[in-house]
């Protein structure tokens, strides 16, 4: 049975399918609904976990995947990833049912809900993750979830470069990150998730320690937005607004935070851990803080305020002494309830004004009056006003910046920068209150204001509440909770410590104090001086990141255009070239004669006479083709008569198997290519000089004799390699007697499986770039094809027969010559015989076939043939026998394998049926649009 964390993270990406597949007609709640089961279970599971966790248990699952590369399907809960995954499925489900009111009726709901559930799942399994190496999966999930969800809004480019842009920065980072992982992987001696953390001394006293601690920082920095890297994030504000408000709060850029507390026993604890994060830390605290102040935008306001706190809880990481830890998880959480709420309040106002630009608000506090409230508490939560949950953390960060164990500089430095934060702090959030709900306004906007929908502000009103029952109960509600969150950060048990309101007299409130007072009148003293209204400040990381972007498209313009010149011929020149000089690199030299390898071969074995004919017509084939190749027709019948001898060669080599799929591939290739030529010139151009020609004729015979030489070395060496062992175990354990089958749905059914989305991915290129093409009719022969005078009966009746064969094919391949690539090949070869005698409309006509979703439902036929193992404790794609007990037809022997080859089949058939009807109709449709116009 399933464990619960399994369930626990398989949970939201079910639903997200779900989701995907509901119709768009359906009403936003409904869909809402849906959606909203996943958080809700999930919390319901959380919930179910919580005593085990509280009690100090540490829930753990281990599933194997490839554990010949130390990747294990590893899931552990331990107090910070059972705190984490508490905010992820929370928020989460408000962020839902606030959604469900934000969206408009233009917004595609099932799309929408369906991306922001598959963040969450991404940003559950990173917290969940017991394994380095399926952290890092989950984390390079978390990109691309975001970027589907920061550009949403498709229409909009600023949507479209933000996530670019975000897709970007956080995607490097992500690859730093499985850099610094393969490394703590090689010093610990595993990826598991508690021998790294229990490895610390040996990966802080390795040598290889500041390239782990660089890397890992590259990655923590880029996902949690940390100077110089913070520029990315208000750039992401174009997205809606619950995603914001979901992705500043418990995703996403937390995501980085959490990194860098959870391999906090590993790295922590070096004067170089502490140097660089407390650093960066301090550096994008007043940064944040200080951008925040003139932003025009709430959202952009909200989103350096992000960047600022994420720099204070990286600082208070950075210290690493244990209350400072403590203070940093606290944080965590806090920043989580009060930003939440900030974004939806600020949603509110612009889905309800028509604008989020602070110059045309203000006076909102009239037309609004709760959701101004529950903004207004908010805000002053983010400013670290007493009674209210930011106070308390505020104070732990002002009582740890003042006890920080360094040099005097370094320590006037965290202090200086905790002061300067408090202020900036109180500043962007009076800022934020004064200019949106207090003094002149509203100015010139598009709609009336007036307050939303009551379950609107529902999820902001839950987030406030939680803000004042923390700030006035703390010891009550969120302590157990953060002792446990902090003992699974630190691997040991919380230090001792008492959350309260009142500490009496001390420094720490003295700053406060200091901070409250300093913003008021700072804030105010900017708008005398500066005109805040008038005034903005733009980032220059933004503005280098732009450049260079710029940049690298014109290199890679110009790179093309040098190398390529619209054309593929010096293409291949340069890749040959390229494949010539790499492959000729080991020969060169000493090691020549170790490269070449053909030291101690045997000789070769006799050939019979029908191979000297088969090598003959082959060796005259390649000559005539390089003769005839400039007109095309010619040339691809030469061509194929040169695969029908491979295919020959492969029957003379006892590969029945590959002489079937060769000649298969033949058939249907050449047919394709006549399409292809329908459109193109009837001879091609040749050469210019005599000298390009001689160029091109050194180049091909070498790269010739390279390949010859490369499979004479093959085909000499020693016949004792793997080959036996995959003979002597394909029956035994794969139910197999065609060992070639076997490899393909087996051995290598991973490998198979990459094959089959591969060429999925090259029809739907196909497909796209022919969709819309726009042909010269000076520049192509006139198609579609001729039909010719054959009976249309003819046709009809080679489909049935060749399904009778290609189902035989089909269910004959485990054991003899056959399978679903086979088979799927011979059941195209009859529908394009009917394209090449009828026509493509009557091929249309009789079939009707959505090759597109043909694919699609092939590729998870045969992913789910290959996940059905797990559900056994098996590696994915091991295949399952059966033998069933049949009447009249007695025993049927039965392989799970079967599965997987039908989605084979469906993807072959479909891919090169969708490439065929592609191609074939290109001419049409542009005769349509032509009628039309």
């Amino acid at each position: 049975m399933p464990s619960i964390l399994l369930i626990l993270l398989a949970l939201p990406f079910a639903v997200a399918a779900a989701v995907a597949a509901l119709p768009r007609t359906l009403s936003r709640g409904a869909i809402a609904w849906v959606a909203a089961g996943a958080p809700l279970v999930g919390l319901a599971l959380v919930a179910a976990l919580t005593p085990e966790i509280m009690a100090g248990g540490q829930p753990k699952t281990v599933l194997p995947w490839i554990p010949s590369a130390g990747l294990q399907l590893t899931l552990r809960m331990d107090g910070l990833a059972w705190m984490f995954a508490g905010l992820i499925l929370g928020i989460g489900a408000l962020v839902v049912m606030y959604a469900r009111y934000y969206l408009s009726p233009r917004d595609c709901a099932p799309r929408f809900f369906a991306y922001l559930l598959l963040f969450m799942g991404a940003m559950l399994g990173v917290v969940l993750a017991g394994n380095l190496l399926l952290l890092v999966v989950f984390w390079e999930l978390t990109s691309i979830s975001s970027f589907l969800l920061i550009g949403f809004w498709t229409h909009r480019e600023d949507a479209r470069q933000g996530a670019r842009m975000a897709l970007t920065i956080t995607g490097l980072g992500g690859l730093a990150l499985l850099g610094g992982v393969l490394l703590i992987g090689r010093v610990a001696g595993s990826f598991d998730l508690d021998v790294v953390l229990a490895s610390g001394d040996a990966i802080r006293a390795s040598a290889e320690y500041p390239a782990i601690l660089a890397l890992v920082l590259a990655g923590v920095f880029t996902k949690s937005a940390q100077f110089p890297f913070h520029f990315w994030l208000p750039q992401a504000m174009a997205a809606p607004t619950p995603v914001s408000a979901y992705l500043h709060s418990a995703t996403m850029v937390k995501a980085g935070v959490f990194l860098l507390a959870r391999l906090h026993p590993a790295l922590a604890g070096t004067d170089l851990f502490f140097y660089v994060v407390t650093v960066v830390g301090a550096l994008t605290l007043l940064v944040g803080a200080w951008y925040a102040i003139f932003q025009h935008d709430l959202k952009g306001l909200l989103a350096y305020s992000t960047i600022s706190h994420l720099g204070l809880i990286t600082l208070l990481f950075g210290l690493s002494t244990p209350m400072a830890v403590v203070a940093g998880v606290f944080h965590i959480v806090n920043h989580a309830t009060f930003k939440a709420s900030l974004f939806m309040a600020a949603g509110i106002i612009d889905h309800e004004t028509g604008t989020r630009d602070m110059r045309r608000l203000g006076n909102l506090r009239r037309f609004l009056p709760w959701t101004s409230a529950l903004a207004i508490i908010a805000s002053l939560a983010m400013a670290g006003i007493p009674l209210l949950n930011g106070f308390l953390s505020k104070e732990m960060f002002f009582a740890e910046a003042l006890q920080v164990e360094a040099q005097d500089g370094m320590r006037l430095f965290v202090t200086v920068a905790a002061a300067l934060a408090g202020v900036l702090g109180v500043a962007y959030s009076l800022r934020f209150v004064h200019d949106t709900f207090f003094g002149h306004g509203p100015r010139d906007l598009d709609l009336d204001p007036h307050e939303p929908p009551r379950w609107m502000r529902i999820p902001v009103a839950v987030l406030v509440l939680i803000c004042l029952a923390v700030g006035i109960l703390p010891a009550l509600t969120v302590e157990p909770m953060l002792k446990t969150a902090v003992a699974g950060t630190l691997g040991t048990a919380a230090p001792d410590f008492t959350l309260a309101v009142w500490h009496g007299w001390n420094l720490p409130l003295a700053m406060s104090v200091l901070g409250v007072v300093g913003g008021v009148a700072f804030y105010f003293a900017l708008r005398r001086l500066f005109a805040l209204h008038d005034a903005m400040l733009r980032s220059w990381g933004q503005y280098l990141f732009q450049v260079n972007i710029d940049a690298l498209f014109s290199a890679a313009g110009k790179f093309t255009e040098r190398v390529a010149a619209g054309g593929i011929r010096r293409s291949l020149f340069w890749m040959i070239v390229v494949v010539l000089a790499v492959g000729s690199a080991p020969f060169v030299g000493d090691a020549a004669d170790r490269a070449l390898g053909f030291e101690g071969f045997g000789a070769p074995q006799p050939m019979p006479l029908l191979g000297w004919v088969v090598w003959a017509v082959l060796v005259a084939g390649t000559l005539a083709t390089v003769a005839v190749h400039g007109r095309r027709l010619t040339a691809l019948i030469v061509i194929g008569a040169v695969g029908l001898m491979v295919s020959v060669a492969f029957t003379l080599l006892s590969a029945p198997d590959l002489a079937l799929t060769q000649l298969l591939v033949e058939m249907v290739t050449i047919a394709l290519m006549m399409m292809a030529l329908n459109y193109l010139p009837k001879q091609s151009k040749q050469s210019r000089t005599r000298v390009r020609r001689w160029r091109d004729a050194l180049i091909s015979t070498a790269a010739g004799v390279g390949v010859a030489a490369l499979a004479y070395g093959v085909l000499m060496r020693p016949s004792q390699t793997i080959s036996g062992e995959m003979l002597a175990r394909s029956l035994p354990e794969a139910y197999g007697a065609n060992v070639v089958n076997v490899i393909l749905v087996d051995f290598r059914g991973f490998d198979t499986f990459g094959e089959i989305t591969v060429f999925a991915v090259a029809a739907l290129v196909v497909h796209a770039l022919l969709r819309w093409a726009r042909l010269k009719p000076d520049e192509v022969v006139p198609g579609p094809p001729v039909q010719l005078p054959i009976p249309a009966d003819l046709t009809q009746l080679l489909f049935p027969l060749a399904m009778t064969v290609s189902i035989y094919l089909f269910l004959r391949g485990h054991n003899a010559p056959g399978g679903g690539f086979i088979a799927g090949l011979a059941i195209a070869v009859p529908v394009l015989i009917k394209y090449v005698l009828q026509g493509a409309r009557a091929v249309e006509a009789t079939f009707g076939f959505d090759y597109l979703r043909g694919i699609g439902v092939g590729l998870i036929v045969a992913c789910i043939g290959g996940l059905g193992s797990l559900l056994f404790g098996l590696p994915f794609l091991t295949s399952g026998h059966l033998d069933l007990e049949l009447p009249v037809i007695g025993q049927l022997p039965l392989a799970s394998a079967l599965v997987f080859d039908t989605g084979v089949y469906i993807v072959v058939f479909a891919g090169a049926l969708l490439i065929l009807s592609t191609i074939g109709t290109v001419k049409q449709r542009q005769q349509a649009e032509e009628d039309k116009l």
